[in-house]
């Protein structure tokens, strides 16, 4: 447990401060900026489940620390290039598809979409990075 709970919690925290960081970022073009204000298809911050939102990165830090355990013989090379690799591969796996989906079938802006797209990109490889360092 202790090589899946707590870089799934260090990978929770990275998570939520660069998710934080590139959402700041991307929130300079205004088509995400309505997308994140438009009550039609995101609840409002008020909303009591929001507070949830926050509890995501260290659901999906812990999940992603238990597929490096099972995982990270499959990587090779310096932790930076394994945990890079790691990284890569889940984002292409789960973040590619289900942002075409939601692009398809979603009214997002093509930026929103854009913007979780390199946010995910940028999160799983700390990620990787993390568990590559903490769990060899």
């Amino acid at each position: 447990m202790k090589k899946i709970i707590w870089p799934g919690i260090i990978a929770g925290v990275a998570i939520l401060v660069l998710g934080m960081l590139v959402s700041y970022v991307f929130m300079l073009f205004p088509s995400v900026s309505a997308d994140y204000n438009n009550t039609n298809i995101m609840r409002q911050w008020q909303d009591p489940l929001m507070t949830l939102f926050f509890i995501y990165p260290f659901v999906f830090g812990i999940i992603l620390a238990w597929g490096w355990n099972r995982s990270k013989s499959l990587f090779k090379g310096s932790a930076w290039k394994r945990g890079s690799n790691f990284g890569l591969a889940v984002w292409l796996i789960a973040t590619i598809p289900g942002m075409f989906i939601t692009y398809t079938s979603m009214p997002y802006s093509f930026m929103t979409i854009i913007s979780w797209t390199v946010g995910g990109l940028i999160n799983l490889i700390a990620a990787g990075w993390i568990f590559a360092k903490m769990n060899k």
